[in-house]
């Protein structure tokens, strides 16, 4: 239990400032409209600088990246289709089941990588970041089919979706770090350093704009769909994690962050996602809601059970 109250203790900081954020934004502090380019400053500049800084200077030879990234596939694959297979008496209401799709699969990468960075410190960025070039495009790419299949929404192309993910600023940013440090030019001189103050600045506005984003009414008048994909995503999912990681050889520090990246709640981003392409986004508000509120106590029972 001791283990367990360490890492409780280790991620409170980081839902007292998602807290924050939600007072913020609902005591008018912060007008609403300030968050929007907080959102987008931290997204494409900020959140990507932390990643390429860390990443270039990486010892990347020291990790297991292939084994972690078959780990964290097979454990979406799967949940994909079990969730395919059961989807009439899961929810047998397209955009509805969309929703708990979504919900059961996209992780929020800002409370991720905060998270990482508490418990692991630089190790635990880099191997997060590995998590993220490995799962972030994979995810996009099925709650797209999903939504194009089952919402009642237009559908996306492939083109649209595969233009989508080379233009991910997280890609890019995770892309670029692996290429300076694999070609061995490590941080570049000069601007180096400036990345480092830019990323620093991703955690705390990325943690606060998640606060900003809650919705408890959403979250309250939602039913059991909810209650479905916060159990998939928050304890099978990370479940599975272990398991394939136990077939396929990750071990140690490797497999907890990869366990913590699959347990992570779901990202504000499958609201935009389900608004747009016709999801059910009241649904999806009130689980990205209630998963956030749940992780506090969901990440470090994951972490002490699979990690």
């Amino acid at each position: 239990m001791s283990q367990i109250f360490i890492v409780f203790t280790a991620l409170t900081p980081i839902f007292i400032l998602i807290l924050l954020g939600y007072v913020l934004r609902r005591r008018r502090f912060v007008p609403d409209e300030a968050w929007v380019p907080v959102e987008k400053l931290t997204y494409y500049i900020f959140f990507p600088l932390l990643l390429l800084d860390n990443l270039s200077r990486a010892n990347l030879g020291d990790l297991a990246v292939l084994p972690m990234g078959l780990a964290l596939v097979s454990a979406i694959l799967t949940t994909t289709l079990f969730l395919l297979l059961l989807r009439r008496h899961l929810h047998p209401d397209g955009p509805a089941f969309t929703s708990v799709f979504q919900g059961s699969v996209r992780p929020n990468t800002f409370v991720g990588l905060a998270a990482a960075a508490a418990l692991f410190g630089k190790p635990g960025v880099t191997l997060f970041a590995i998590g993220l070039a490995t799962v972030v495009p994979l995810v996009n790419v099925l709650c797209v089919i999903v939504l194009s299949r089952y919402g009642s929404g237009n559908g996306s192309s492939i083109r649209a979706v595969a233009l989508g993910i080379l233009r991910n600023p997280i890609i890019i940013g995770v892309a670029a770090g692996a290429a300076l440090n694999l070609s061995g030019i490590g941080r570049p001189p000069l601007i180096g350093p400036v990345f480092e103050i830019l990323g620093d600045a991703a955690l705390p506005l990325g943690l606060l704009a998640v606060g900003a984003g809650l919705d408890l009414a959403a979250a309250r008048s939602a039913g059991g769909a909810v209650l479905q994909s916060s159990l998939t995503k928050l304890l099978v999912v990370p479940g599975l994690t272990a398991l394939y990681g136990a077939v396929f050889g990750v071990h140690g520090l490797t497999l907890t962050v990869a366990v913590l990246f699959n347990s992570l709640p779901a990202a504000a981003s499958a609201y935009v996602l389900a608004r747009q392409m016709g999801g059910d986004a009241r649904l999806m508000a009130g689980t990205i809601t209630l998963q956030t509120v749940l992780a506090l106590p969901s990440i470090p029972l994951a972490l002490l059970l699979f990690g």
